[in-house]
């Protein structure tokens, strides 16, 4: 059963980052009664609710009645963003018992003229931190961008260090900053795109194994980088989960996973998919 899911609250960012895949989908914020809806038919899948798939989730009108619907189902949540409008929306962040974790990616500024000097916008990020780790909240920050701009993120990491102290952990994926507060490496990817160039089909993927998304219209797709829903699965607003699971092309696909000879084109283009 997957245990996480990602549900797109909106597909609006604030930003046009350009390792980002974006999505050709008409633009919309998901309504709270839409949300709970699809987070109580997600809920027996999933522990962890993710308010993404595309889109900056912090620019959703209604957030907390969206987190206090996740509280209500008894969720931990997850938020992905640019930390852009992290002072704006901290009183509603920091103030929901389920917030679970948030993952800031600091690597949005390499890509953006964002409006914010770097310097304010990387003490906002940090003070975000500080306040999310003394509410046993953790913070990841995020610079998913090896081999990009080493010069900008030499900088970023010495405000870090002026910031927070240079007594850090080294982990598997980065280092541990603080209790709670986290640095977070990663390689730059390509998204996959069924237009794009074929890659692999001889791999497995978490998508229908412990992972699910639903696009902010409903579709469920089965994973978080089905930017454009090449592979809708159903709609949550219309069927049970447990129907669309069901379905003949959801088991195909969950079959070919398992037996690492995906049947999907946008999988067979996927080089995060490739990897495992």
């Amino acid at each position: 059963m997957p245990n996480k899911a990602f549900l797109e609250i909106t597909n609006v960012c604030n930003l046009n980052c350009g390792f980002c895949h974006g999505t050709k989908r008409e633009k919309a914020f998901m309504t709270a009664s839409d949300f709970r809806t699809a987070a109580f038919r997600l809920r027996p899948f999933a522990d962890y609710l993710y308010f993404h798939l595309m889109g900056e989730p912090l620019l959703h009108p209604g957030l907390k009645s969206l987190f206090d619907i996740a509280e209500d189902l008894e969720y931990k949540v997850i938020i992905t963003t640019n930390g852009t409008l992290l002072k704006q929306k901290e009183d509603i962040l920091l103030s929901s018992p389920a917030l679970h974790k948030v993952s800031i990616s600091l690597h949005c500024y390499e890509a953006n003229d964002i409006g914010i000097p770097l310097d304010e916008y990387l003490e906002d990020c940090f003070s975000f931190c500080e306040k999310a780790s003394q509410n046993g909240i953790i913070s990841v920050m995020r610079l998913w961008n090896i081999g990009g701009k080493e010069d900008l993120n030499e900088y970023i990491i010495g405000k870090m260090k002026k910031h927070f102290g240079n007594e850090w952990k080294e982990i598997y994926s980065g280092y541990k900053i603080k209790e709670k507060v986290f640095l977070e490496w990663g390689e730059k990817f390509d998204w996959p795109d069924e237009n794009g160039e074929y890659i692999s089909e001889n791999h497995s993927c978490y998508g229908l194994r412990d992972q699910i998304g639903v696009l902010c219209d409903g579709t469920v797709v089965p994973c978080c980088l089905d930017a454009d829903g090449a592979i809708p699965l159903g709609n949550i607003f219309e069927n049970t989960l447990e129907e669309i699971l069901s379905s003949k092309r959801a088991m195909n696909l969950k079959n070919s996973f398992i037996n690492k000879h995906v049947c999907e084109e946008l999988c067979k283009k996927c080089g995060y998919g490739a990897k495992r």
